[in-house]
C-alpha cells in the first residue's frame, strides 16, 4: 500500500538526543540512535540474540547495547560484544539508509541500494534564518492515503475546523488541479473576504490591521511519496493577493510529511514555515499552539473514517471534482507502487 524505496521523515533530532528510539515505518520495525553527535544509524530493531527490541536498550561508547543480555551492535549491525560470549558468528542486524537534513531524520525502509541522499525534498526555507518553523507530531489510526486525501481538498475546512481557518468561501471558490510530472497541486484563491479567526491572529502579529477584507490563498502541493507542502496565506485586499508585497500580507507554508506506519496507522508530522517576524520565539509558539489544536481536529474525523472504510470494504466512494487533487496524488501512487512490484529485466547473457 506504500512505496517503500523512498525517503520517509522517521523522527525529529530531539527524539534521538539521548536514547535509542523504536518506530515503525512502512511495515518495518526500526531503531534509530546516534553513534556520534553528528551521526545517525537506523537497525532492524531485534536483537540477534533472543529477538528483543534493541530500542529498549541504551547506547554505550557508540554502540547500541541491548536491555535484555547486554549484546552490542555497531551502527553497521554486526555485533561486537557480549558477556561472556563469542559473538563473531551472530548474524547481522539489517541496517538502514538514514540521513539527517533541514532538521528531521530521514529513512528509506526499501532497498539499499537505490537510496540516493540527493532525491530527499528540497526544503529551500529550513536553515533559513529569515524563515522560522514550529511544529510536531501525531499518531493517527488511519490508512496514509487518507491523510493526502484530506490534505489535497481543504474544502472540509469549512466544516471541520469552523472556528478556525474555515469559512463558507472555501466552499463557493472552486479550485484547479494540475499534475506535473509526480507533482500534483490543487490553488484556490478567494478575494475580498473576511479573513477566519487563525488569519486575524496572523495579521495582527505581523503588525497588519484584522478588521479588512483580505485576498487568501490555498495551493496544495503533494510530492510522492507523502510529503504535502501547502502555501497559504492572506493579503489586504487589493495588494496583489499571492504576490502582494511582505508588508501587506501574512503567509507561510504548511509542512505536512506523512509517513506510514503500518496500512492503517501513521506517524504526522506538522508544522508551519513562515517568513514574518522569523526571530520571534512567542509567535512561533503561539502559531504552533493553534495549528496543533487544528490538525487535532482532523483526528477524529480520519480515524472514524477508516473504521468505517474497514468496516464495510466493499462500499465504493463517490469521486467528485473537488477529490480531483487526491485522485491525482493516488495515481502516482499506483504507478510508483507497480513498478517497485515489476520483476526485474532479466540481465543480458553475453554470447
Amino acid at each position: 500500500m506504500y512505496p517503500k524505496n523512498a525517503w520517509y521523515v522517521a523522527c525529529t533530532p530531539d527524539e534521538i538526543a539521548d536514547k535509542p528510539l523504536g518506530r515503525t515505518i512502512c511495515g518495518e520495525k526500526i531503531v534509530f540512535y546516534r553513534p556520534a553527535p553528528d551521526q545517525v544509524a537506523a537497525l532492524d530493531d531485534f536483537c540477534p540474540h533472543r529477538g528483543a527490541p534493541l530500542s529498549l536498550g541504551s547506547v554505550c561508547e557508540g554502540q547500541l547495547q541491548c536491555g535484555y543480555h547486554g549484546l552490542r551492535v555497531e551502527c553497521t549491525g554486526k555485533s561486537v560484544s557480549m558477556p561472556g560470549q563469542r559473538v563473531q558468528g551472530f548474524p547481522k542486524a539489517r541496517s538502514f539508509p538514514v540521513v539527517e537534513r533541514y532538521g528531521f531524520i530521514w529513512v528509506w525502509p526499501g532497498d539499499a541500494a537505490q537510496a540516493d541522499p540527493a532525491t530527499i525534498h528540497h526544503l529551500p526555507w529550513a536553515n533559513n534564518p529569515e524563515w522560522a518553523y514550529g511544529g510536531g507530531l501525531y499518531h493517527i489510526a488511519c490508512d496514509y492515503r487518507l491523510m493526502i486525501d484530506n490534505l489535497m481538498d481543504l474544502t472540509h475546512e469549512t466544516y471541520v475546523h469552523s472556528t478556525s481557518i474555515g469559512q463558507k468561501e472555501i466552499d463557493e471558490v472552486p479550485c484547479k488541479t494540475r499534475v506535473e510530472g509526480d507533482e500534483v497541486i490543487t490553488s484556490r484563491f478567494m478575494e475580498g473576504i473576511e479573513a477566519p479567526p487563525f488569519w486575524k491572529m496572523a495579521l495582527r502579529m505581523n503588525g497588519l490591521p484584522d478588521d479588512q477584507m483580505v485576498d487568501r490563498w490555498q495551493i496544495c502541493h503533494f510530492n510522492p511519496p507523502s510529503h504535502v507542502l501547502i502555501e497559504v496565506g492572506v493579503a489586504l485586499a487589493g495588494h496583489g493577493g499571492y504576490d502582494a508585497p511582505a508588508d501587506k500580507k501574512a503567509s507561510s507554508i504548511v509542512v505536512d510529511f506523512i509517513t506510514p506506519e503500518t496500512e492503517t496507522s501513521i506517524h504526522y508530522f506538522w508544522g508551519m514555515a513562515r517568513n514574518f517576524k522569523p526571530q520571534d520565539p512567542s509567535l512561533t509558539t503561539q502559531i504552533r499552539d493553534g495549528q496543533g489544536k487544528i490538525f487535532a481536529e482532523d483526528q477524529q474525523m480520519l480515524e472514524l473514517q477508516q473504521e468505517n472504510l474497514t468496516r464495510y470494504p466493499d462500499r465504493k466512494l463517490l469521486m467528485l471534482n473537488i477529490d480531483a487533487g487526491g485522485v491525482q496524488s493516488r495515481k502516482i501512487l499506483d504507478r510508483l507502487l507497480a513498478a517497485e512490484r515489476a520483476p526485474a529485466a532479466p540481465q543480458a547473457v553475453a554470447a
